[in-house]
């Protein structure tokens, strides 16, 4: 009998207690959960719903405890024999897993997975979706405490961004872990959202959320900050590694030494900590203006 048939067969039978079958549904410590989202695992560990999650993707990286737990790798690249090793009950995923093939073994062992709401990529599409996995979680009182932080938190930056005289222009640079090369966020991602309520102006246009890092583009975006993700930050090293980068030395925001560590996870969703990262992006980002 191969790995795989053992592994489902492990799999299928935990699958049928808990609550996918005829036992006491209120028998928690039997529930199997593999998140894999790091929006889904922050909003869960905010609501203080973890305590049944025994595996997440590698990409998700807050909170820092979560690093603890098993992952079951990329969540673009994941393994049938890695998820099915953690014996789940429940897959949750946000749409973004692949490859295809994977998706469809599990569906054909009958891996039960659920996706929450497709909500707006919006403070009010975020209040949604936390609300929502509050009542799945039975952690209406949490989310509801947690909603009203987060408007708390962006009323004040906003508060804050009228009153800035300036509006930098910001390049965000993130290394892609899965493909090992460097990647600028345009206007039109998340990060390009968290910037203009920051009160600057992404440096870079794109149709896409992404665009590939190239000397041109950095050249061209001349920015006034630059904001490099902690796996890339990281990987440099140094000024000297960060200098390195084609096209970076040039720019005002190295000659400025306004080039500044950001936390991945903290530029690429929306989540309950959102108006707090915008807070401390408007920290980094109007330093200048600050000092004169």
């Amino acid at each position: 009998m191969n790995k795989l048939i053992i592994y489902t067969l492990l799999a299928l039978s935990v699958s049928a207690c808990g609550r996918f079958g005829n036992e006491d549904k209120k028998k928690d410590h039997e529930e199997r959960l593999v998140v894999i989202s790091k929006q889904y695992n922050e909003i869960i560990y905010a609501l203080g719903a973890e305590g049944n999650v025994v595996a997440v993707d590698v990409s998700s990286t807050y909170p820092p405890e979560i690093k603890e737990l098993p992952n079951v790798g990329y969540h673009r690249a994941l393994s049938t024999e890695a998820i099915l090793s953690m014996k789940p009950t429940l897959i949750l995923e946000d749409n973004n897993i692949g490859p295809e093939h994977v998706i469809t073994q599990l569906k054909k062992l009958k891996i039960p997975m659920k996706q929450f709401g497709k909500y707006e990529n919006t403070i009010a599409g975020t209040d949604s979706l936390m609300r929502e996995m509050g009542r799945y979680f039975d952690k209406e009182s949490r989310a509801e405490a947690l909603c009203k932080k987060l408007d708390s938190d962006m009323k004040k930056a906003l508060a804050n961004t009228h009153s800035y005289k300036e509006k930098p222009k910001v390049l965000v640079i993130h290394f892609g872990r899965a493909s090992n090369i460097y990647l600028v966020m345009t206007k039109k991602s998340t990060a390009g959202k968290l910037i203009k309520w920051a009160g600057g102006e992404m440096a870079v246009q794109g149709d896409r959320g992404m665009k590939q890092f190239s000397p041109e583009v950095v050249a061209k975006s001349d920015p006034d900050v630059i904001l490099l993700t902690d796996y890339g930050y990281d990987k440099l090293g140094s000024m000297n590694g960060i200098a390195d980068l084609p096209g970076v030395s040039t720019t005002r925001a190295f000659k400025n030494k306004n080039i500044y560590r950001v936390e991945e996870h903290d530029m690429v969703y929306l989540g309950p900590r959102t108006g707090e990262n915008v807070l401390k992006l408007q920290e980094l980002i109007h330093q200048d203006e600050k000092e004169k």
